[in-house]
């Protein structure tokens, strides 16, 4: 079905075929059967693991901002009602978004794609914090499909990947099946005042994002809503490139072959922390690590001669990869120009506080 020119909220939406929504209990197949109703008991033994959510035959276009055939520019996404220092009008525009299938060429040629597999969803669960090491905590977790072993998965950037060739659930498309890669990019557009700059287009082709998730928990202590973030980003080609308001010149495009960005914001130690100040201004915030309250390190560094609850407390700290980022770029180019390979790994974020602030004021 499809879903245009609607004003109050200035998105278009193509969908086709079937947007599938199921609740996964447990993974056992299910055979057609009657229902039959359970009794207390045997709804205490029920091992729910959440919703499970798949995106059959997708596409996601968002307008553009010329006029319609009315002559009102009705399907943008606008922020404004912010001033810059200076007192104008600063306005944000995003001109076109758009998630489609492979080959869509910038945007231009939109077709299906699969978001989620039946036998590996997208995820909404609460899972039990006692599991994951956030004690005595319910936490609600929004994930896409995970990782799986190397010998079922696919290469996350290969565009012709072929199972048992890597870790990543969701398949490439091919002659025969439209894959579970999406393409995906926006275009956006910043005034201040009367000054209107040109677009600015960001694009990543047969995009992965397996492994992402967000978890989110109450805090006792501080009150505040707390979490974890894992961004993983894989793509053969991810682009920006400015063009005037028209579209018809463009500057260079930059374009980072082979990206791969595993972004990782807060763990069990160092959480992410959400609040809004008195004036309305967000704030997210991780922490400072609190050392444990009690225990030595020995002067060699090593486990025996120290506490042995600290002594793995820093190690965990310091040594798991699941709280590192890291960021891989086959080759970055600007134009015609290539300036080869980059790459950052083991990145690991002690302390972050971002704070929105009123430039009116």
């Amino acid at each position: 079905m499809t879903f245009t020119n609607v004003r109050k909220i200035a998105l278009e939406f193509v969908m086709s075929r079937s947007l599938l929504l199921g609740v996964m209990l447990g993974w056992q197949a299910v055979a057609l059967a009657e229902l039959q109703s359970l009794d207390d008991g045997q709804l205490s033994k029920v091992d729910g693991a959440g919703i499970g959510l798949v995106l059959d035959s997708f596409t996601f276009s968002h307008g553009t901002d010329k006029p319609d055939q009315s002559g009102e520019q009705a399907r943008v996404f606008r922020i404004s009602g912010i001033k810059s220092t200076d007192g104008q009008e600063v306005d944000i525009t995003v001109n076109h978004l758009y998630i489609a299938g492979a080959d869509s060429n910038y945007g231009q040629n939109l077709s299906p794609v699969n978001l989620g597999r039946l036998m590996n969803p997208w995820s909404i669960d609460v899972l039990n914090g006692d599991d994951i090491g956030i004690p005595n905590k319910a936490v609600l977790e929004l994930a896409a499909s995970t990782k799986v072993p190397m010998a079922e998965g696919f290469d996350c950037m290969g565009g012709s990947a072929a199972a048992g060739s890597g870790t990543c659930s969701s398949r490439p498309a091919t002659a025969d099946w439209r894959g579970e890669r999406a393409d995906i990019g926006m275009q956006m557009n910043v005034a201040v005042g009367a000054d209107r700059s040109s677009n600015l287009n960001f694009h990543a082709r047969s995009a992965v994002i397996d492994g992402s998730y967000i978890r989110l928990w109450g805090d006792g202590e501080r009150k505040q809503m707390a979490g974890e973030f894992r961004f993983n980003l894989y793509s053969p080609e991810f682009s920006i490139n400015a063009c005037s308001l028209d579209g018809v010149t463009c500057g260079s495009r930059i374009t980072m072959s082979d990206f791969a960005l595993e972004l990782a914001i807060g763990n069990r130690y160092q959480p992410i922390f959400f609040d809004v100040d008195g004036s309305g201004n967000f704030i997210l915030e991780v922490d400072t690590i609190a050392a444990p309250p009690t225990g030595h390190i020995a002067a060699s560094g090593k486990r025996d001669g120290s506490n042995a609850a600290t002594w793995d407390f820093y190690n965990d700290y310091y040594s798991n990869p699941e709280y590192r980022s890291n960021l891989h770029i086959g080759n970055f180019s600007v134009g015609a120009k290539d300036f080869g390979p980059a790459r950052m790994e083991g990145m690991l974020i002690q302390h972050l506080k971002i704070q929105t602030k009123d430039l009116a004021l």
